[in-house]
């Protein structure tokens, strides 16, 4: 026999090769959630600029809906609502069935005055697969419908969110001040 191919030597080369790309991604995510902790902890601290860098990082050592959704979070709190509107697009190109980026879509246009653009991102965030707190999409749809005299539609969101969440106090809260609205 030719010793130069030995077929169970080079299965363990292909498999030691998976092997070393399964630990480098694994490493790339650990570095990636240890970035977006701390990315995390500054941007609760208000160092907004430091969160930023470091949410960058994170999502270069490894892109997560989380990191991407995030991001976006941070620069809405600088009022950089296109940029944060496009983060969010980018976290639903990784993940589509992570709720949160649809509900800030919808957020961010609130924000702007585009209700009938945010109405139909708070739809998609309702529908979508993961999504924690689940309750929020209903908030802001209610918040829409408030806001333009629909006090209806309104209660019917505010109803659904209490439905969901009902251990939430600000959601039984705004829900009661509608309820005394229209008594």
């Amino acid at each position: 026999m030719d010793d130069r191919y030995d077929d169970d030597r080079f299965d363990e080369d292909e498999r030691s090769g998976h092997e070393e790309n399964r630990f480098d991604a694994d490493d790339r995510m650990m570095n990636a959630q240890e970035l977006f902790q701390q990315a995390y902890e500054l941007q609760m601290e208000g160092q907004f600029e430091q969160a930023i860098d470091l949410y960058k990082q994170s999502i270069e050592a490894y892109p997560t809906a989380q990191a991407h959704t995030f991001l976006g979070w941070t620069y809405s709190f600088q009022e950089r609502l296109d940029e944060a509107i496009e983060e969010c697009h980018r976290a639903i190109e990784v993940d589509p069935d992570f709720g949160n980026p649809y509900n800030d879509i919808g957020v961010y246009l609130m924000q702007k005055g585009r209700f009938d653009e945010a109405l139909s991102w708070l739809e998609k965030a309702k529908q979508a697969p993961r999504y924690e707190p689940r309750h929020f999409p209903y908030l802001n749809t209610g918040r829409i419908y408030m806001a333009r005299g629909e006090w209806l539609k309104a209660l019917k969101e505010f109803e659904k969110a209490v439905e969901v969440m009902p251990n939430d106090p600000g959601a039984r809260q705004v829900l009661a001040e509608l309820r005394g609205r229209l008594n």
